[in-house]
């Protein structure tokens, strides 16, 4: 590589890589497309993907050849269908290297499983078991553990070894070791039985066989493997879930006349207004066209507004709580919500260019850049493979230094290759994950995998969104504060029945929480207006009530006094939206809503502290709301005012200053932060795009799920460590037996099967986890 391309000069190439087993996998493609001149690759193990900044001029073909011939698949992603996407029942095809592994774990456990009962009961060993056993284990060591032998093989290509090396390596030795006891050594003979005995006590290696060890290991580790796998090809969901959140079709104001030959689909036309307009899908809008959008529909694209007035709901990008009043010339976001009003909309971006799609990029580059933990298990083989090919090489060496026969020192120098493969490495992790995630999930903790968990013990700083994580993020009414002589239920009875007549969503919160705190009926309303961006007025038990703005106020001769203008004032300086309520010619009191803390953060931030966690509140509302939100629960530190691609950027600058985050969001606007952040968490209530980005989604939506998360996602950790010490620990111990030639087949299965019940146990006791409320 000769230095950094300028961007002006440079194309950036996406390749979808397959064959990646471990973290090695993808630095070794890396290193190799960077070779290349004029090439900058940044290659991700989670995703599969590289992404390639080239010089003009480089072919895309070039960059598959220099993948493929470093051992692995490369391809250019398909170009998305959207047609296919709009249907009700498409869904993703599933990942061919998934359903090859699914289709190699099915056949090892219908294939494995009689071959380690025959070899470890003697009463099931018929005459010629041992053949049986040998027809039986052929096709998993061959064909269900090819994955690990070819990884083994280009892991030795380059010079490396992982867990792929030590698996392939020991399932191979047993397996030759049995087919050289069997057709040349005594093994075969009829009525050869392996006895139940751990007698210590030099064996004739040419009358044992190991299949039992070769079928076992290549069963439990293919079982590792399929769930690791279908676990990490969860990480590109977070894009899609972005993808489906925009509209899919949109109504195109129509006129008259217009001709439709540049467009490729023909309209569905409707009146709109005297004119025509036609729903076309949403590929097909173009930058300049104007289109309608109806209350309750999302803006199909980020547009300026022509006409008509409402609310839109932008919490999902923004993370405002209160719905922003729009009008024409007002800018709009594309996938926000329309609350109430008529919209006729100019579109000034579309397809790549939308503030959603800019959302996307910033997703899929931060899970491209957040570091990937290597697994464990490549970490420990990488020391202690080299170790045991020295133990065999020196074992083989010692017994011909003795005197011993070739045969006899090539039989011990085996055995401790075949010893030395431990079967319970593939069940380590998976079974702490399993009844990890299992009881996580009954206390509403997902976790979504293995690589994540290492960053949970190192995490120090906690960033958390406000809307909808620590608040509920729904409007309601927080105060009802009447004038002097007035009564607090009249001012609800009266203001609530207007507002009940209206479709803003301020004024929907205020009717609600009328109605439950009353506990009864409103009632009816006569004359009901909605003055646009104003408030309402209307006549209701007899009183002409006027309730929104002082502008409104005004405009109906009613005055405010100066103790109610400072209520007002107090109220919306707490960042709560105020209206004042009037009626028969004057000002009767002020009503407030605001976004509602909920009920347990306070309580979580308190948790999350004694973790050892520094808490952050990071949001898109305003200063005034986030440091009064974050002073009712406890945190100090605030980000507010803050944009999505913002949030990122804080999260980058903790990272940089070096500390190890963790993000909890809900929002579309959280899903880029929680992707770049060393461990996402998102809340189970909030949108699919959030919960795809994230390593740990929280069911509940509950704060303090979030401690739970943490100190079961610690545990979980500490365990798999524990499991893979132990699936060492008993092979390690027989292997000074294996190389003094006194290790014998029952010594062999019984290390496989104590370990392996030892990290079941020990995953077992996951179980008893509570979460910190019960």
């Amino acid at each position: 590589m000769t230095g950094t391309i300028p961007r002006s000069e440079a194309d950036q190439i996406t390749l979808e890589i397959g064959g990646m087993t471990c973290a090695s996998c993808a630095n070794r493609i890396e290193k190799k497309l960077n070779k290349l001149e004029g090439v900058e690759a940044s290659v991700n193990y989670a995703t599969e993907k590289a992404k390639v900044q080239v010089a003009s001029g480089i072919d895309a073909n070039l960059l598959i050849e220099t993948v493929e011939a470093t051992g692995y698949t490369a391809k250019l992603p398909a170009p998305p269908n959207h047609e296919q996407a709009q249907g009700a029942d498409q869904q993703e095809p599933e990942d061919p290297e998934l359903v090859s592994l699914r289709q190699r774990l099915i056949g090892s456990i219908i294939l494995s499983v009689p071959v380690i009962v025959l070899a470890m009961v003697p009463a099931f060993q018929f005459t010629y078991w041992q053949w049986a056993s040998l027809a039986l284990t052929g096709p998993v060591i061959v064909w269900a553990a090819w994955p690990f032998h070819r990884a083994a093989w280009l892991n030795a290509m380059h010079r490396a070894v992982t867990m792929d090396t030590l698996v392939s390596v020991g399932t191979s030795a047993a397996f030759l070791w049995s087919l050289y006891a069997l057709f040349f050594g005594t093994a075969g003979h009829p009525g050869m039985t392996h006895g139940f005995e751990f007698s210590i006590q030099p064996s004739d290696g040419a009358a044992n066989i190991y299949l039992e060890v070769a079928a076992g290991v290549t069963m439990f580790l293919l079982a590792g493997r399929y769930f690791e796998k279908r676990a990490k090809k969860q990480a590109g969901a977070a894009i899609r879930a972005l993808a489906e959140l925009g509209a899919k079709d949109v109504e195109v104001l129509h006129v008259a006349g217009e001709q439709d030959a540049s467009r490729p689909n023909p309209p569905r036309t409707t009146a709109h207004g005297g004119a025509q307009t036609r729903r076309i899908p949403i590929d097909d809008l173009a930058v300049g066209d104007v289109f309608v959008v109806r209350p309750g529909e999302k803006i199909a694209t980020d547009g300026v507004i022509v006409s008509g007035l409402s609310a839109v709901d932008a919490s999902m990008l923004t993370g405002e709580s209160v719905p922003v009043e729009v009008g024409p010339g007002d800018a709009v976001t594309g996938a926000t919500v329309n609350a109430s009003g008529l919209l006729e909309v100019r579109a000034t971006r579309v397809g790549s260019d939308t503030q959603l799609a800019h959302m996307a990029k910033l997703v899929e580059e931060a899970q491209s850049g957040k570091a990937e933990v290597q697994r464990l298990a490549d970490r420990i083989s990488g020391v202690f493979v080299p170790i045991v090919f020295a133990i065999a090489a020196i074992t083989l060496t010692a017994w011909l230094i003795l005197g011993d026969s070739p045969a006899q020192a090539f039989t011990a120098a085996v055995a401790v290759l075949i010893i030395a493969c431990p079967c319970a490495l593939g069940l380590a992790t998976p079974t702490a994950l399993l009844v990890g995630t299992g009881r996580g999930a009954q206390l509403g903790v997902l976790i979504s995998g293995p690589e994540i968990l290492e960053s949970t013990r190192k995490v120090d700083t906690i960033v958390l969104d406000k809307t909808g994580t620590v608040t509920s993020g729904k409007m309601a009414l927080s105060d009802a504060i009447p004038v002097s002589g007035v009564d607090r239920t009249e001012l609800l009875r009266l203001v609530g029945a207007v507002e009940s007549g209206s479709e803003h969503p301020i004024a929907q919160a205020i009717a609600r929480d009328a109605v439950d705190e009353l506990g009864e009926a409103l009632p009816p309303v006569e004359n009901f207006a909605n003055v646009a961006g104003k408030g309402v007025t209307g006549v209701t038990d007899g009183h002409a009530v006027i309730v929104g703005r002082e502008s409104l106020l005004t405009e109906w001769a009613v005055s405010v006094d100066p103790e109610t203008r400072s209520t007002l004032e107090r109220l919306q300086s707490e960042g709560k939206t105020a209206i004042l309520a009037a009626w028969d010619g004057e000002v009767r009191g002020v009503v407030a809503v605001s976004d509602t803390l909920k009920p347990t953060s306070a309580e979580a931030i308190r948790q999350l502290k004694a973790l050892g966690l520094s808490p952050a509140l990071l949001t898109g509302d305003n200063e005034l709301v986030a440091r009064e939100v974050a002073s009712q629960v406890g945190i100090t530190e605030v980000f507010a005012d803050v944009l999505p691609a913002d949030k990122v950027a804080v999260v980058k600058r903790l990272q940089s200053e070096g500390k190890v985050v963790a993000m909890v969001g809900d929002g579309v606007n959280d899903a880029a932060a929680l992707a770049q952040a060393d461990l996402g968490l998102a809340m189970g209530t909030g949108t699919d795009a959030a919960m795809q980005a994230a390593d740990i989604t929280l069911v509940h939506g509950d704060l303090v799920s979030a401690a739970d998360a943490i100190r079961l996602s610690r545990r979980t950790l500490g365990t798999i460590k524990g499991n893979l010490f132990w699936a060492f620990a008993y092979n390690v111990a027989a292997i000074p037996l294996a190389a003094l030639g006194l290790l014998n087949p029952m010594i062999a299965g019984a290390a496989m099967a104590f370990s392996s019940v030892f990290v079941v146990g020990n995953s077992l006791t996951l179980k008893t986890f509570k979460s910190s409320t019960s």
